[in-house]
């Protein structure tokens, strides 16, 4: 499926964020002709995240960013040869944390946000346009990375403390990792 026709398929809900998301990220893909380039800055470009659940627990992987200094899930920019975009969320995390995927978990689109990055060195602000897929850890050994030198398996009771954003938390919960939807 093309990713228009994944985007469309998307169900937010009742959320207005992941809903005016989705128009933005349909407006890209309908008015760009490089969507996934990381170096189209405007109005910027679509990137891949990654939802990973624990293998055992209610938990999900959670990195905090090199960069932005904050608790994110692992993800990234679409590459030439990731084969989906659910693929390029699933290199991105291995990337970042050395997780293993479990094969046989299908992976879901939960989730899309669309936030902006402060300009570094030659790259302006910009927006990434980013779809959050979920996965299941085959195992819960993680490893920190130059990209994510802290890593943790983050239970519901977490996400508070480490001030994870609104976004994040509406796609965990579209996972049912933490219970029902609610």
């Amino acid at each position: 499926m093309n990713a228009v026709g994944i985007v469309t398929r998307f169900d937010a809900g009742s959320d207005g964020l992941a809903s005016k998301s989705q128009e933005l990220v349909l407006g890209l893909l309908a008015q760009s002709a490089f969507p996934f380039s990381g170096n189209q800055y405007g109005p910027g470009h679509i990137t891949c995240t990654a939802l990973v659940i624990h293998p055992s627990g209610p938990r999900v992987l959670m990195i905090h960013h090199h960069r932005l200094h904050r608790w994110l899930l692992p993800g990234g920019h679409v590459e030439s040869f990731d084969v989906s975009l659910a693929a390029a969320a699933a290199r991105e995390a291995r990337e970042e944390t050395n997780v293993q995927l479990d094969p046989d978990f299908e992976p879901v689109l939960v989730g899309i946000d669309v936030h902006g990055i402060p300009s570094k060195r030659d790259e302006p602000y910009h927006l990434h346009h980013d779809l959050i897929w979920c996965f299941r850890a085959l195992s819960e050994a993680i490893e920190q990375t130059d990209e994510a030198p802290q890593v943790m398996w983050a239970a519901a009771g977490d996400m508070e403390r480490l001030q994870v954003t609104e976004s994040i938390r509406r796609s965990a919960e579209r996972s049912k990792v933490f219970g029902p939807a609610r």
